[in-house]
């Protein structure tokens, strides 16, 4: 489908995930699709939560279904934000074509049932540049690092059941304790903020060429520390907030912050460990939350296990996200999936499933499942 020019139906569902707001594509994006001779249907009100109205959509040539399953029953190429809950697998058709942030490598269950329905599934986060930058997740690290900060200040307030520290403090009152284990791009967004507020800031990372290059364009109260147990027990002690900024491109999260750990923490501290959706890097992150119920108490300690922070500011979210994935969504659609992924290796990674086949090599090591080459799943 989609070779030599031919019409594919691309789908834009409404996300049905808690409070998830954004929508997969902006008028912007379907006019350029419309523009190059493919039907876009647009679920109704999918993008109402993002300030989009289904008549922008249609302003653009869009199509507007009443209903999801009218989506699924007539797309061959699905345009979403989250990864399929059971409710939207069940309308999948055999072989479809997926485009979202999948987050396979801790969800075995969501794995398997794609498997089931031959899906071809590429995933946005593991869509990957040479230099091993993340092109496509890369603006919603930089929404939820910047979140991060904004949230956690939210929390250390008594009112929330917080510590009660101001995290800039005051003169004669010292600021609070940010402590970032990851210094990439979540990592260095919500360093940035935290400084911004005057708060004191300590980055650890496994690469001193990193914190070399935060010591040197981040502005304040900034330390950084090299990543080893002993160095991570130190600071999680005395954070104040405490953020896991950990990524493995497709992998789970590994664990580097233990129980022991968080049961030294001061009462009314705060967890907010963004890589919750690749399985977080906490151990006391034992459970996701939601928007609706986004915290839990755990050793006295505050958890926000949010796995879709960027959906709480939509309006900025779904056109940063669009701005980074409509290169791949229209290549995809134009050149149909086995041309795109022979044709690009920077897409070729975002492939994860393929007609029932593991290939994505982590995402199979993940699940302990086989692992088949894309080209031989092509």
């Amino acid at each position: 489908m989609g070779r030599g020019g031919l019409t594919v139906i691309v789908g834009v569902p409404k996300e049905i995930k808690d409070h998830e707001n954004r929508v997969g594509l902006t008028p912007a994006g379907v006019e350029e699709l419309i523009g190059r001779g493919h039907e876009v249907i647009v679920e109704s009100n999918a993008g109402l939560g993002s300030g989009l109205t289904d008549e922008d959509y249609r302003a653009v040539g869009a199509r507007i279904a009443p209903r999801s399953d009218d989506i699924y029953a007539d797309a061959e190429l699905i345009v979403k934000v989250k990864e399929p809950l059971d409710h939207e697998i069940a309308m999948m058709r055999d072989e479809q074509i997926l485009m979202t942030y999948l987050h396979l490598a801790p969800n075995r269950g969501l794995t398997q049932a794609l498997l089931k329905r031959k899906t071809i599934g590429i995933a946005y986060e593991t869509i990957q540049l040479p230099t091993g930058a993340l092109p496509c997740l890369t603006p919603m690290s930089e929404v939820a690092g910047r979140m991060a900060v904004q949230i956690g200040a939210q929390y250390l307030e008594e009112v929330f059941g917080g510590r009660g520290v101001l995290m800039g403090g005051v003169p004669g009152v010292p600021p609070a304790e940010v402590v970032i284990i990851g210094g990439g791009t979540v990592g260095t967004q919500a360093a940035k903020i935290a400084l911004g507020m005057g708060a004191h800031v300590t980055v650890i990372d496994l690469n001193a060429d990193r914190l070399r290059f935060l010591e040197e364009t981040l502005h304040g109260n900034l330390t950084t520390v090299m990543s080893n147990r002993f160095n991570i027990e130190r600071a999680v002690k005395y954070a104040d907030l405490l953020i896991g900024a950990v990524l493995v491109a497709g992998a789970r999260a590994p664990i580097l912050v233990r129980e022991s750990m968080v049961q030294q923490m001061k009462p009314g501290s705060v967890i907010i460990d963004v890589a919750v959706d690749q399985g977080g890097c906490i151990e006391t992150v034992d459970r996701v939350t939601s928007h609706s119920d986004p915290v839990y108490v755990k050793h006295g300690v505050i958890h926000y296990a949010v796995p879709n922070i960027p959906g709480a500011v939509p309006r900025t979210s779904t056109y940063a996200l669009t701005n980074a994935t409509l290169p791949y969504v229209v290549e995809v659609a134009t050149k149909g999936y086995r041309d795109a992924a022979l044709s690009n290796p920077v897409l070729a990674k975002g492939y994860n499933l393929c007609r029932g086949e593991v290939v994505h090599e982590v995402v199979a090591k993940a699940h302990g499942m086989p692992y088949t080459p894309l080209e031989r799943a092509l």
